[in-house]
């Protein structure tokens, strides 16, 4: 079995995951040093149906946790089923401000 690698890209703004020397899965964000916008996931065709998406989405979750100080904000619509998917990780979800 061929090892996934979790990659932060800071220079592209985005997460990769590769399995062996092939692009898998990315996700592109946008940080504000407050709020990270996880904006899109994408998984190369040939690998879809396999759960690289959401092995990203979460290890990316994570080092955003590990580094503590900011929020989540899932613009994509994938990253926002993936947080309904785990509410045990909506704890770093952005919140909303009542006016």
């Amino acid at each position: 079995m061929t090892q996934l690698t979790f990659e932060h890209e800071p220079d592209a703004s985005r997460y990769a995951l590769f399995k062996g020397s092939d692009l898998v899965s990315v996700l592109d964000y946008r940080d504000d040093g407050r709020t990270v916008a996880l904006t899109r996931a994408y998984t190369v065709p040939t690998f879809r149906g396999h759960g690289y998406a959401g092995e990203l989405v979460d290890r990316a979750v994570a080092e955003i946790e590990a580094e503590g100080g900011r929020s989540v904000l899932p613009v994509c619509w994938y990253v926002a089923d993936w947080f309904e998917a785990n509410p045990g990780r909506a704890g770093i979800l952005r919140t909303r401000r009542s006016a």
